[in-house]
């Protein structure tokens, strides 16, 4: 096998540390410790072995680093004046991951495990370094093995300790102490602890991470689901797919378990299938699969024990087999730390773990999560009815549904469904119960459009007619002739259905209470129907005006006639009104008219009935502007909906709700709502329609709110879905999850993001958005790093603004951006000259502009912006002349490394400038930055930072010339200019910062 050279293993080591963390990651880096051990290089050896370390603490096969960093401990005590002393604090550092590791390896004795600690404790002691990590670590394994006094007073002391160099940083010492807190049943107490984490103050590589899982949990049995909600959405986007943070996972998909989650808990486990196996950590198999048991075994109850899982090693599996093996696996890890420890505390506390009962029904996560699907299980438990409890006797159970069918109550077909379930355990059959079930039965045909509704309602008239109730029968004739024309059966049968049932109508015995509303009901039918057939017989390039005049007619008289005698009806007919209107384009009329339909509905005591007005009504004010009376409009709706049972109702009420919250600003308010919404569009089957949009208000309100993390989380869930609804719709929210992603630092993915909403509007007639996307990728990739890709980006972004000719700052700024990144890689004279001619391009873009609007402040801020920053470039090229032909070749060689970063004297190195020429750079930054703070005086107070920045540098330039007095000449005046300035109009900042400046340029 050929041997690694040294640079070949140095390469290598550059390469692993940049590798993410895993088992590859790891393989490579164990090859390179080989490597360099048979190369010879006792320093290069050296830094392999810390290199492996590492590599092992950022995976699951951190108990691995035991061997590396003994190894490394006997190159130290053979020769401690090799390691430097960076080297040396490292290998201190990594003392303490070797106390964890042992801690977490129940194949080391407990007497070994001591006995490091022993040592730790006396090298930090010689090294003059604090024993609060060796407390630290003793406190743990005093835990494991039961010994709690033990435990609290090595916790005393860890506190009581200094903080020094060696001691972690401190917001991973606060997730520890905030645990033990937990473990001592202190719930509240550890989130005070962590507080500081919680809220941004202390933060490192795995924090708040790991925090953000371990506060899941005690936030929901203090009572905190809001927070919890938003710890599982912030807390897993930083966990999900890190081998090291196995363990936090496990703790978000428990987390969904316990609140009724199990569906997006499986998908999170479906994201970390592959690590669902033997894992070199054991401490980290025990608390990764503890967590996917309590998941398992939840579903288990719920019927899906047959359901398949993810393959455990491979190997496919249901769930209930996965839970046999996970299970088995586990407790034998947890039996092997209790032979060790003495103790039954881990299994104990695995037991309890895995054994842990919901802690809420079910919380809404906002996430769009795939239904579990119907339990494959025999004997799986049924699931809880929607309805209230039911009355205690039958009797009053079927009157109650009487009445509640004769009241059009949402509520009655759930007390039929019950009524349905109990009536075969009745000792005797009532024929009218019968009836009564069957007119329910066919109803529910009728609503879905089933082919057997009309043979359903046929039976279900006769019956009643046989029964000796012709009210009924009456009824069952009208909906037959509904379902005709719903089905869209030939007019002169619908008409012949609607005339039988007006005469079965009229036949009633006059003294029958029902007689009035039969023919009410009977007559507005007739109306809805006679419109819906008159569109059907006008020809189809009639104008249908006149069809709304008519109809709006009719339901006008039949408000009048039947307000008194069926105010609910009329309030259906004032709805009607209210739509016409709409569809007329009268939208102050339809706001009115939805008003007093739902006015009429409350009053008739079926408040239930107004829900759909008031929503329809708070959409019209917002369209008209206002907001006010749109947001009272839709809290009424919510109000009104309390008894609504319809899932799909109850979405778009929260939906509607939300939607105008946000509006106004309310955020949060508006985020509740949408969160209610999303819940009941998945209920309603519609997570794909409404639930996609609610979701797409929610991740508004979320980074309204500044809470970009969650925002970003629900967005993504529901992109599939968005994706579906239409181009506008897909660039709209691929450029807001762009935005999102962007803030938070994912570029590579924010970019893609930018780039697909491009690619989606690039057929568009208009082509500003396709400009305004391109620009946004590129602004991304330039931040990312990916300076050939941002370029590319920048001139198509460039190519589409000029099309329009109407963006000149947006043209600018990609011909600036196009510059700057001209010099990235190195300030040659071609990128300078480069550089140059795009900002004096700019320039003329801007000038063009101005001559057609010179009153334009943000035209001409834009200019002297672009003339502040060909200053820069300049001065970019002034320094870059003086770091490449210094004089001084001592000096010249310090920077050698520095200069080989940027191409050195050879290929894309400046040719060497004449002092001349450098002055006469000098002259022109300074005319140009003089230009610039001249521009920025004009335009007020509001550019005075600008104007500052500019003196600053065309200062510190003068003092280069050796002109120091002009410099401060500058500064001088622009003090004595602020002194007379109102202080209304000076930030409290400016005049210390310039006086400090003047103070410099003088001393």
């Amino acid at each position: 096998m050929t041997r690694l050279t040294r640079q070949e293993i140095e390469q290598g080591l550059a390469e692993n540390r940049e590798a993410p963390g895993g088992t590859a990651r790891n393989a490579h880096a164990e090859a390179l410790v080989a490597a360099a051990e048979a190369n010879g290089d006792r320093a290069l050896f050296r830094e392999t072995l810390d290199n492996l370390i590492n590599a092992y603490l950022w995976s699951s096969e951190s108990s691995k680093l035991l061997v590396p960093f003994a190894r490394l401990l006997q190159e130290y005590d053979k020769e401690p004046g090799a390691f430097s002393e960076w080297d040396a604090h490292s290998l201190f550092w990594q003392f303490k991951w070797v106390a964890s590791a042992i801690a977490d390896s129940p194949g080391v004795p407990l007497a070994s495990a001591a006995g490091w600690l022993d040592e730790m404790e006396r090298r930090y002691r010689i090294a003059g370094y604090s024993e609060r990590p060796v407390r630290e670590a003793e406190l743990w394994l005093a835990d494991a093995s039961g010994d709690d006094e033990r435990a609290e007073q090595a916790f005393e002391r860890w506190l009581a300790a200094e903080r020094d160099d060696m001691s972690d940083c401190r917001a991973c010492e606060l997730n520890g102490q905030g645990q033990y807190a937990v473990l001592r049943g202190h719930d509240d107490r550890a989130l005070e602890i962590w507080a500081p984490v919680l809220a941004g103050e202390n933060s490192c590589a795995e924090e708040p991470h790991r925090i953000l899982a371990t506060s899941l949990l005690p936030l929901l049995r203090l009572g905190r689901s809001d927070e919890a909600r938003s710890h599982h959405l912030r807390g897993y986007r930083l966990a999900r797919g890190k081998e090291s943070l196995l363990p936090s996972v496990a703790k978000h998909i428990e987390f969904c378990a316990l609140t009724g989650n199990e569906s997006r808990g499986l998908e999170i486990l479906a994201e970390h299938a592959s690590h669902v196996g033997p894992l070199a950590n054991a401490d980290d198999q025990l608390a990764f699969h503890g967590g996917i048991l309590v998941l398992l075994r939840r579903l288990v109850e719920l019927g899906h024990g047959q359901s398949p899982a993810v393959p455990y090693a491979g190997t496919p599996h249901t769930v209930s087999e996965l839970y046999a093996v996970l299970h088995s696996g586990a407790l034998g890890i947890a039996l092997q730390f209790d032979a060790r420890n003495g103790t039954t505390r881990v299994s104990d506390r695995f037991l309890a773990r895995i054994g842990r009962e919901p802690v809420v029904g079910h919380l809404p996560l906002g996430v769009r999560s795939a239904p579990l699907g119907q339990p494959l299980d025999a004997a799986a438990p049924a699931a809880p009815s929607p309805s209230a409890p039911a009355p205690a006797g039958f009797a009053e159970l079927v009157e109650r549904a009487r009445r509640a069918r004769d009241l059009g109550h949402p509520g009655a077909d759930a007390l039929w469904d019950e009524v349905a379930v109990r009536a075969s355990a009745e000792p005797d059959a009532d024929p009218l119960v019968a009836a009564d079930l069957a007119d329910h039965r066919a109803l529910a045909a009728a609503k879905r459009g089933a082919v057997e509704a009309p043979e359903l309602l046929t039976a279900v008239r006769e019956g009643y007619r046989a029964l000796g109730r012709p009210e009924r029968a009456a009824l069952a004739d009208l909906r037959l002739a509904s379902v005709a024309a719903q089905s869209g059966a030939a007019p002169a049968e619908i008409r012949r259905l609607l005339a039988a049932a007006l005469r079965a109508a009229q036949s009633l015995d006059p003294t029958e209470p029902l007689r009035a509303r039969r023919l009410a009901l009977a007559e507005l039918t007739a109306i809805r129907v006679e419109s819906y057939l008159r569109s059907l017989e006008t020809p189809g390039d009639a104008p249908h005006a006149h069809g709304h005049v008519e109809l709006a007619a009719e339901l006008t008289a039949f408000i009048v006639d039947h307000e008194a005698d069926a105010a609910d009806l009329a309030a259906e007919a004032e709805e009607m009104l209210g739509r016409i209107a709409l569809s007329q384009g009268d939208p102050e009329r339809a706001v009115t008219l939805l008003a007093a339909a739902a006015v009429r509905a409350v009053a008739a005591g079926r408040s239930w009935q107004a829900v759909d007005a008031l929503v329809l009504r708070a959409g019209v004010l917002l369209r008209l502007d206002r907001p006010e009376e749109a947001e009272q409009a839709a809290r009424s709706a919510l109000e009104h909906a309390a008894e609504v049972t319809d899932a799909d109702a109850q979405g778009v009420v929260r939906l509607t709700l939300a939607d105008i919250l946000l509006r106004r600003g309310e955020a949060a308010q508006a985020a509740e709502h949408a969160l209610t919404g999303a819940h009941w569009f998945d209920q309603a089957g519609l997570t794909a329609d409404g639930g996609a949009q609610v979701r797409l208000v929610l991740a508004r309100a979320y980074a309204q709110d500044g809470r970009t993390a969650e925002a970003a989380e629900v967005l993504q869930s529901a992109l599939p879905d968005l994706l579906e609804h239409g181009e506008e719709q897909v660039v709209s929210a691929r450029e807001f999850l762009g935005d999102l992603l962007r803030r938070l630092n994912e570029l590579r993915p924010a970019a893609e993001q930018f780039l697909l909403a491009a690619e989606t509007a690039k057929g568009w007639e208009d082509p500003r958005p396709q400009a305004r996307l391109a620009q946004s990728a590129a602004d991304t990739l330039s931040d990312a790093g990916l300076t050939t890709e941002a370029v590319a980006a920048y001139e198509r972004a460039l190519e589409l603004h000029r099309l329009t000719g109407e963006e000149p700052v947006a043209e600018v700024r990609v011909l600036r951006s196009l510059a700057w990144l001209g010099l990235r890689a190195a300030v040659t004279d071609p990128a300078v000259s480069r550089a140059r001619t795009l900002m004096d391009e700019a320039t003329g873009v801007l000038e063009a502009a101005l001559a057609e609007d010179p009153g334009a402040a943000h035209l001409r801020a834009e200019l002297a912006q672009t003339w502040h920053q060909l200053a820069q470039v300049l001065d970019r090229h002034v320094t870059a002349q003086t770091e490449h032909f210094d004089e001084d070749e001592d000096e010249e060689e310090d920077k050698g490394e520095q200069e080989g970063e940027r191409g050195g004297e050879g290929e894309g190195a400046p040719e060497p400038l004449g002092e001349a020429e450098i002055e006469a750079l000098r002259l022109e930054e300074i005319d140009l930055w003089d230009r610039a703070a001249s521009a920025y005086a004009e335009l007020g107070p509001d550019h005075l930072r600008d104007r500052l920045q500019c003196v600053n540098n065309a200062a510190w330039t003068e003092q280069e010339r050796g002109q120091a007095d002009a410099g401060a000449a500058r500064v001088a005046a622009l003090i004595d200019e602020v002194k007379a300035m109102p202080e209304s109009e000076v930030p409290d900042w400016l005049l210390p910062a310039a006086e400090r400046l003047y103070a410099q340029l003088t001393a």
